[in-house]
């Protein structure tokens, strides 16, 4: 039986959250009472230690106080050199939080799935809305045609003119 939660996960005190939850993962797989060939009474017991080391391990105080505990100080006392194999980048990493990122891990079979099935009813939507439009689309979009417009009288008018003399200039005077 393993004496610290540490040694019962397979990784250093010093371990990341990133690097516990990883661990765990792998372990629970392996001791998970529906998944398991051992007997349900010990799957279970080893499952439920997994549950318990993880649950404090990530969680900064629960393992805060474990550490005391356990008399495992997280300050070293020299520092390790950074890898001269590693880029600037990478030795500067933001610090890990208790949440996986996307790109932390690889999509679940469930996932997938998901992803399938909104990737096929878009497809659908597409060639519901293509045949749609192929068959009724005579109806829907009527190309816009120049009607002619009703003929209308012109209307002629003529200056108005004062009369001089009873009569109109505006008439052609007979000779």
């Amino acid at each position: 039986m393993a004496t610290t939660h540490y040694a019962l996960l397979k990784i250093h005190p010093s371990a990341s959250v990133k690097e516990i939850r990883q661990a765990y993962r792998e372990l629970s797989k392996l001791y998970h009472p529906d998944t398991t060939m051992l007997p349900t009474e010990i799957a279970t017991a080893k499952f439920q230690q997994l549950n318990e080391a993880y649950a404090t391990l990530t969680s900064e105080e629960r393992r805060t106080a474990y550490n005391l505990k356990i008399r495992y100080s997280s300050i070293p006392v020299v520092r390790p050199l950074p890898s001269l194999h590693q880029s600037s980048a990478q030795n500067h990493a933001a610090p890990s939080s208790a949440y996986i990122d996307a790109t932390d891990r690889p999509l679940s079979s469930g996932e997938l799935f998901a992803l399938f099935i909104l990737g096929l009813t878009f497809v659908g939507c597409l060639c519901l809305a293509i045949a749609i439009g192929l068959t009724h689309g005579d109806t829907l979009i009527q190309p816009i045609t120049a009607q002619p417009m009703p003929p209308t009288q012109p209307v002629i008018t003529q200056p108005s003119i004062p009369i001089k003399n009873g009569m109109n200039s505006a008439l052609p005077k007979k000779l």
